[in-house]
């Protein structure tokens, strides 16, 4: 279903007059009569779509992604492409940290996109237009601080941790640490508006995109990688306490959230590191003491207000930890980084491919920067042969599309996919 935009008076008399599970279409907690002839269509809406392929089913062509974090792409790369596409338009940062752009709209239409990504308005790292770089840096790195008082420091392409602020706390630093407030309303104004317009007026699919580092993560960057992994060992007892802080933030900043576009969202982002190129970088002994029970918390929390999938971003190897995913509560795994130990997606589809909807999986690291055009094509007819029959897949990039990414292969990559995209697969 697709309507005119709509201004707010008109938009709640027309909600009034056709309840949300009327405007859904199809709610898909089941497939019934309905569903079926849905997924018979030779076109779908990308919402329609999108629903069919996140419960395992196929629709008319696989879904595909671009923007947010994780699946988008870097300034660079950003700006070479619009230049090479003739379009005039002014790149907006959605993420300082990693410099990646929100796409426009006229390139999320000219690759056939099928999700559109909301944020918070406040978001923890602070939104990339209200960051100001700062100078005083003794070493005159421009830099910037986010409201964890984590401290970043520009690199080439990137900014880097060059401060945590609890690398020498103790228990009581914990109590009187200045943390981020989750009940400012600052980050929420304006959210469900922008949400219920944009579910309205388009028939696109909806994410509500992450809103800082994971749990695991966060522990890390504010203690340092190093004395966090010896925390869990030599400090359990504030190892814990820190987990359960970032936590609870967490749980409330996901209640005001999901109050405001749970209704209008198909998927909920969570990002949450734990593998390396080479293979995790936790043991599974202490992800399943610290980490895993604190994710099925908070994505039962998730799952409770709202209908939408849990999607958890993980970048390396984490094949070790699949069973754990599903069994914490994610439905959606992001990346299926390629070129990282074990994370063979044929493997993957095989074996957790009824169970996890796999997104992304097109090599960031070598075919898209190094290949040409008909590496980048035979690429994704590879993952789709792979990861797309029976449905359960999403077309993404193994991470945001890189700096050095030529134009041509990020065009190659899209018209791939719409080229061998098509149910059924025949590649």
């Amino acid at each position: 279903m697709r309507i005119a935009l709509l201004d707010s008076n008109k938009l709640k008399s027309y909600e009034s007059h056709f309840p949300h599970d009327q405007l859904l279409g199809v709610k898909l907690e089941r497939v019934g009569p309905y569903e079926e002839k849905l997924m018979e269509k030779e076109k779908m809406t990308p919402r329609e779509r999108v629903r069919v392929a996140l419960h395992h089913k196929e629709p008319d062509r696989v879904p595909i992604d671009l923007g947010g974090c994780e699946s988008s792409i870097h300034l660079g790369a950003y700006e070479h492409l619009t230049t090479n596409l003739g379009l005039d338009v002014r790149p907006r940062l959605y993420d300082k940290m990693e410099q990646i752009v929100a796409p426009d709209e006229e390139v999320l239409q000219f690759v056939k996109a099928d999700f559109r990504h909301i944020v918070l308005k406040k978001g923890f790292w602070l939104l990339a237009e209200d960051v100001e770089d700062r100078h005083d840096d003794p070493s005159g790195r421009p830099y910037f601080i986010d409201e964890w008082g984590i401290k970043w420091g520009k690199s080439q392409y990137y900014y880097d941790m060059i401060y945590h602020p609890l690398e020498e706390a103790d228990m009581e630093d914990l109590e009187d640490y200045d943390w981020p407030d989750p009940s400012d309303p600052e980050r929420y104004e304006g959210l469900r508006e922008e949400a219920k317009q944009l579910y309205y007026s388009t028939d696109y699919a909806i994410v509500a995109d992450e809103i800082f580092g994971g749990i695991f993560e966060c522990a890390q960057w504010l203690r340092g990688f190093e004395k966090f992994t010896m925390d869990m060992y030599k400090r359990p007892e504030f190892a814990t306490a820190l987990l359960d802080k970032i936590l609870e933030i967490y749980l409330s900043v996901y209640d005001r959230y999901l109050r405001e576009v749970g209704d209008y969202i198909e998927v909920v982002k969570f990002a949450d590191d734990v593998g390396a190129q080479g293979g995790p970088f936790i043991s599974p002994v202490l992800l399943r003491k610290y980490i895993k029970p604190r994710w099925t918390k908070l994505y039962k929390f998730i799952h409770d207000k709202t209908r939408a999938r849990l999607y958890h971003h993980s970048c390396g190897s984490v094949y070790v930890f699949l069973e754990d995913f599903i069994e914490a509560g994610v439905d959606i795994l992001n990346p299926i980084q390629p070129r990282a130990a074990m994370m063979n997606i044929e493997n993957i589809k095989r074996e957790v491919g009824n169970r996890l909807v796999l997104h992304g999986g097109i090599d960031v690291q070598r075919v898209l920067p190094f290949g040409t055009p008909t590496d980048v094509e035979n690429e994704v007819k590879r993952v789709l042969k792979a990861a797309a029959p029976g449905g359960g897949y999403v077309l993404a990039c193994s991470h945001n599309i890189q700096a050095d990414t030529p134009p041509e292969n990020i065009v190659a990559m899209f018209k791939a996919g719409l080229a061998y995209g098509n149910y059924p697969i025949r590649i």
